[in-house]
C-alpha cells in the first residue's frame, strides 16, 4: 500500500523570480479555502479537546525524558548550524533573503557567524539570541513583512532559549522552572505557527500564481494528480495542510504525535530540494524534536499545551509545577 505526502516548503526558495508574483487576497475568499480554513479551525479544537481524554502520549517514547533538560541546548545547535551554513551561502536568516557580495553584505553576515559559533558553542547564547531577536526590526526594513514573518519561527527559538538558556556550569543543561517555561514554550510556538501560516498564505492560497508556477518547475511535487487533483486544487490542499499544522502547533495538544506526523513532509520535500532545504529546515527540525522531547515527559507536555486562560489540554497531576531534577539529572 503506498502512501502520499504532500512535501512542504518554502515555494520563495526555490520558484523563479519569487517577485513576479503579487499577493491576491481576494484568493482568501474562494469557497474552498474558507471552508478549509474552518474545517482546520474545528479539527484543532476537536485534537485539544480529545487530548484530554486520550491515554497519556509520553509513554511511548518515555525513554526522550532524559533530553529534557538538553532542550534549549539542542535547538541552540540547530539554529547555529543554520545560521552558520546560510552565512556561508550570504544569506541573511533565510536562503530567500541574500546579503551580497559588498561590504553591506558583510555587515549583515559577520553578526550572524558570531551568533551562530555562540549559539553552537553554548557560550553566550542568551546574547546570540537577543542578537536573533535584533535581527528581526532589520530584517523588516531590508526585505518588508512579509520575510519577517517568514521567519518568526527563529525568534521563536530565540524566546525560548532567552527564557529558558542552556547553562555552561551544568554541562549545557538548563534549569527548567515554570515561571520561565511556559513563556519559553509559548514564544516558541507562536512563532512556529506564525511562519507555517505565513507561507501557507502568502505563496498557496493568497498566491495561486506561485503555487502553479512551483507546480510546473517541478512536477514531481503533484503527488495527488493520479488521484484526479488539479495543480490549483493541490495548492490549495497545501495550504490548508501547513494552516492545520499551525493550529495544532498552537494548540500543543499531543505534541508528539504532531511533531512525528509534520516530520514525514517536512522530510519528503529534502528529496526535491537537497541542502537548501535541509538549511532552511533545520531550525523548524529543532521545534519538531522540542514538542517530541518535551512531549515524553508529563509536566513539561503539560506546560507544552498551556495556553493562557484556558484549561490545559490535559488534567495536571501536580499543577504549576515543573520536574525540576531533570535540570540536573
Amino acid at each position: 500500500m503506498s502512501t502520499t505526502v504532500i512535501p512542504l516548503s518554502h515555494e520563495t526558495w526555490f520558484v523563479r523570480d519569487p517577485d513576479h508574483y503579487p499577493l491576491d487576497w481576494a484568493a482568501l475568499g474562494r469557497p474552498v479555502v474558507v471552508l478549509g480554513l474552518m474545517l482546520a479551525v474545528a479539527v484543532a479544537g476537536v485534537w485539544r479537546l480529545a487530548a484530554r481524554r486520550l491515554p497519556s502520549p509520553e509513554l511511548p517514547l518515555r525513554h526522550l525524558t532524559r533530553l529534557v533538560p538538553w532542550v534549549p541546548r539542542l535547538l541552540g545547535i540547530h539554529l547555529g548550524v543554520s545560521l552558520l551554513l546560510l552565512a556561508y551561502e550570504r544569506s541573511v536568516l533565510d536562503p530567500g533573503i541574500a546579503a551580497g557580495d559588498g561590504p553591506i553584505g558583510t555587515l549583515l553576515v559577520v553578526p550572524q557567524v558570531l551568533a551562530a559559533v555562540l549559539l553552537v558553542t553554548g557560550y553566550g547564547v542568551r546574547l546570540a539570541a537577543w542578537a536573533v531577536v535584533a535581527a528581526g526590526p532589520v530584517l523588516l526594513l531590508l526585505s518588508g513583512p512579509q520575510a519577517l514573518f517568514s521567519c518568526l519561527v527563529l525568534l521563536g527559538i530565540a524566546g525560548f532559549i532567552i527564557a529558558v538558556p542552556p547553562q555552561p556550569e551544568l554541562g549545557g543543561r538548563a534549569r527548567l522552572h515554570v515561571r520561565h517555561l511556559r513563556p519559553a514554550v509559548l514564544a516558541l510556538r507562536l512563532g512556529t505557527a506564525s511562519t507555517l501560516l505565513t507561507l501557507a498564505v502568502v505563496e498557496k492560497l493568497a498566491n495561486p500564481e506561485m503555487a502553479d508556477a512551483m507546480l510546473a518547475q517541478e512536477p514531481v511535487l503533484q503527488v495527488l494528480s493520479p488521484f484526479g487533483i488539479s495543480p490549483d486544487a493541490f495548492a490549495v490542499v497545501a495550504g490548508l495542510v501547513e494552516v492545520l499544522f499551525a493550529l495544532l502547533v498552537i494548540s500543543g495538544a499531543l505534541p508528539q504525535v504532531v511533531a512525528l506526523v509534520a516530520a514525514v513532509p517536512f522530510t519528503a520535500s529534502l528529496f526535491v530540494f537537497g541542502s537548501t532545504e535541509l538549511v532552511g529546515h533545520l531550525p523548524v527540525y529543532g521545534v519538531l524534536l522540542t514538542l517530541l522531547v518535551l512531549g515524553s515527559h508529563r509536566s513539561t507536555s503539560l506546560e507544552l499545551s498551556h495556553i493562557p486562560g484556558c484549561h490545559s489540554a490535559r488534567p495536571s497531576a501536580a499543577p504549576g509545577r515543573v520536574a525540576s531534577s531533570l535540570a540536573t539529572s
